[in-house]
């Protein structure tokens, strides 16, 4: 694995231990129940190595390729995305007024372009008013669907915004969707996703699925079984016979959804055998299901709690790193940590470690990660914690987990 340049060592370990607590364990976790070596682990091959036996075009294959190799991270076999689309999900005001200067499309694809990031992934309009200028310098990813939430009372929805013929017309890399499983609406949207899909891979484009849970029924005084290993497990299932070449789903807290609920159909061995109480085995059995790791699955973090955010970020990415066979994004929103930049200059040292030193250079080889800048003092995106703040002084200044990004504070788009 090449190691990421900035990367400390001992130093840095200590600091997240530090701010780690009672949950420093989970970076000497050895998971025992899915084998590492049967699952398809990242790296600057990834795609000549797993994705190429595939049926996917070679144009989608290049498309994949030059994601892997553009940015700051470049040939190292991971991934940095930027996506910002939650004035959709939670109105531009709410999203962009902290930081008016993102009401400009145009700052949004600076900002990943100057964090070094893989590439960008937001809206059809956010995109393609800045097309012309900005697509053959980095790739881009369009949202096609979203959960508008300005129509009373709210519903939760995904509906068309846009076609796969016009991400490929204005020379997108990618396409995005997001299906609510297990919802009223999920039957259609699965159909819908899967023409989009189809069609995109025709274009050569590939394609990232957000596969959320969305049902009344699965959040219990108990639990909250929108997160839990199981059904989201089976979520990554359908997602990845969707034909999605990337799978984004939420870490798992709790696991036994479906014996709770009583509904559908499982097997003890996933209880037994396959998962324990554990967040790292349980992100193991969500990758399982993404056919061991052959669709790549990128994980977003938990709602803000203020004032530990930072531990919490450090927290949602270690979990993933300490796990041999996972691919990983924290979901941390860079508004939420005090103005402070002390608190890039712990971010960078304390996550690089993670992915590149040598005393856990054998547990970071299974990461795929994507960098937020969205949050209530930027960018907003959903009810999700941070890892920085973005520069209300100029625009054009990426926030400190962007200009830290060897490490990795990330995020996926805000559809919570």
């Amino acid at each position: 694995m090449a190691a990421v340049s900035g990367v400390a060592t001992g130093e840095g370990l200590s600091r997240i231990e530090a701010l780690l607590g009672s949950d420093a364990s989970l970076l000497t976790h050895q998971c025992r129940t899915i084998p590492r070596d049967t699952l398809h682990l990242p790296g600057p091959d990834f795609v000549d190595r797993v994705v190429a036996a595939s049926d996917r075009p070679p144009r989608v294959l290049g498309g994949l390729q030059w994601l892997f190799d553009t940015g700051r991270l470049a040939h190292t076999g991971y991934v940095s995305i930027l996506p910002v689309d939650q004035g959709i999900e939670h109105s531009a005001g709410a999203s962009f007024a902290p930081n008016p200067a993102y009401f400009d499309s145009e700052n949004i694809v600076k900002l990943a372009i100057e964090g070094g990031c893989n590439g960008v992934a937001s809206t059809l309009g956010v995109l393609g008013s800045v097309a012309r200028r900005y697509a053959h310098k980095i790739p881009f990813i369009v949202k096609l669907n979203h959960n508008e939430f300005i129509s009373y009372p709210n519903a939760f929805d995904q509906i068309k915004f846009g076609s796969v013929k016009q991400a490929w017309d204005m020379g997108a890399a990618g396409v995005g969707a997001t299906v609510y499983f297990g919802s009223e609406e999920s039957k259609r949207q699965i159909q819908e996703v899967s023409e989009m899909f189809q069609h995109a891979h025709e274009l050569g484009l590939f394609t990232v699925l957000w596969c959320y849970l969305r049902n009344a029924a699965f959040k219990t005084k108990e639990a909250d079984y929108h997160l839990a290993a199981d059904l989201t497990g089976q979520a990554n299932h359908l997602g990845v016979t969707l034909q999605a070449d990337i799978i984004k789903q939420k870490l798992p807290e709790t696991n036994g959804g479906y014996n709770a609920l009583n509904f559908g159909k499982t097997h003890k061995a996933v209880y037994s055998q396959l998962t324990t109480d554990n967040p790292i085995d349980l992100t193991r059995y969500q990758l399982a299901n993404c056919y061991m790791g052959r669709s790549p699955l990128i994980n977003s973090g938990g709602a803000s709690a203020g004032e530990t955010d930072l531990k919490e970020a450090i927290r949602t990415e270690g979990v993933p790193a300490a796990d041999e066979g996972r691919r990983r994004t924290s979901q941390r929103h860079p508004g939420r940590l005090p103005h402070e930049r002390d608190h890039g200059s712990v971010i960078r040292p304390c996550m690089a470690p993670l992915y590149g030193a040598p005393d856990l250079k054998n547990s970071c080889k299974a990461c795929f990660v994507l960098l937020n800048a969205s949050s209530s003092h930027g960018i907003r995106s959903g009810s999700n914690s941070c890892a920085s703040r973005l520069s209300s002084s100029h625009p054009r200044q990426p926030p400190i987990a962007v200009a830290a990004n060897a490490m990795m504070i990330t995020a996926t788009p805000g559809y919570e």
